[in-house]
C-alpha cells in the first residue's frame, strides 16, 4: 500500500490548529502512520500553491481531507461540527480512499 503525502497546514497563533492537529495524530495512529509535514502558510519558503489554504488544512496527496478547494488567501479556517476541524473518523475515512485510491 503506498504511503500517502500528509501535509497539515497552519500559521502561528491559529486559534484551532491544537484541535486539528490532535484529530489528525489520533487518525494517523489508527491508519498505522506517524509522520506528516508541518507547513507554516505564511512563510516565506512555502511554495505559493499552499499558501492560499485556510489555517488549520489537512491535505492528502494534495487534497483537502474535507474535499474543498483551495481558497484565495491565508486566513482562520472553521469547519463545520462541533470541534471546529475534521474529526478523526473523517481523516481517518479520506486516508484510507487515498491509498486505495493509488
Amino acid at each position: 500500500m503506498p504511503r500517502p503525502i500528509v501535509q497539515f497546514l497552519s500559521f502561528p497563533g491559529c486559534p484551532l490548529e491544537q484541535q486539528a492537529r490532535t484529530e489528525l495524530e489520533k487518525a494517523l495512529a489508527e491508519c498505522g502512520l506517524d509522520s506528516y509535514e508541518n507547513v507554516d502558510v505564511i512563510a516565506e519558503q512555502t511554495a505559493e500553491e499552499l499558501k492560499s489554504w485556510g489555517s488549520p488544512t489537512i491535505l492528502v496527496n494534495g487534497k483537502d481531507v474535507t474535499g474543498h478547494q483551495v481558497g484565495d488567501g491565508v486566513g482562520c479556517r472553521v469547519y463545520g461540527g462541533d470541534l471546529g476541524v475534521p474529526d478523526t473518523q473523517t481523516i481517518v475515512e479520506f486516508l484510507q480512499r487515498s491509498t486505495q485510491d493509488e
